[in-house]
């Protein structure tokens, strides 16, 4: 415990996977309906039956994501974090919630994780050190292997977990984000004045 809590010591810039980590890991897809002549003809042809549903144009991803892990982003910025999105997936839904919560990098369809770190560290000047991956999954093992800072999730797969220096006590989805930003405020001795900014922020009177 010792040799992480010095890792998180270091650490300036936290990455988070998103699918099973922000999120819980379900994907729900919602079909976007077309509308018009198009949908009017294939309903001529195959109304009600069975086994055929509305033609559709877009398909809409949807994922769920924890108030708490949204709490710990406004956390990171008040402790100095910064503070990152990296996904195999693309979706609007990860780019809205990034916006919201005023992420600081964020890169989707990203099939090279490890490509990404370089890419972060080339533009922002960060070394490896400074650096905490939070991962779920074996892709994130290349980026996590050279973090300074490898967390998981409580329910990673068991690779995930070997690899990791730290792992959170709640699951993908259900605060592991929170759980990590605050065990890196904690060791860097800021946790307990972040939470006052933090609360001081939403009660002061303008």
């Amino acid at each position: 415990m010792t040799d992480t809590l010095e890792r998180a010591k270091k650490i300036k810039l936290i990455l988070f996977d998103v699918d099973g980590v922000l999120t819980d890991g379900t994907l729900w897809f919602f079909p976007a309906p077309a509308a018009g002549r198009e949908t009017d003809k294939y309903r001529e042809q195959h109304g009600d039956a069975p086994g055929f549903g509305i033609v559709s144009q877009n398909m809409i991803e949807a994922k769920g994501f924890h108030a708490h892990d949204g709490t710990s982003i406004s956390l990171a910025r008040l402790g100095g974090l910064k503070t990152g999105m990296v996904t195999k997936r693309i979706s609007e839904t990860v780019a809205i919630r990034a916006r919201d919560l005023k992420i600081d990098f964020l890169f989707q369809g990203a099939d090279n994780k490890s490509a990404i770190l370089d890419k972060i560290m080339a533009e922002n000047g960060y070394r490896e050190e400074q650096i905490a991956y939070l991962g779920d999954d074996v892709i994130d093992l290349p980026i996590m292997q050279r973090c300074g800072l490898a967390m998981a999730v409580a329910n990673a797969r068991p690779q995930v977990k070997a690899m990791a220096h730290y792992h959170t006590p709640s699951a993908g989805g259900r605060g592991a984000g929170r759980d990590a930003v605050e065990f890196i405020l904690e060791a860097q001795g800021t946790l307990e004045k972040v939470i006052d900014a933090y609360i001081h922020a939403r009660t002061s009177v303008k």
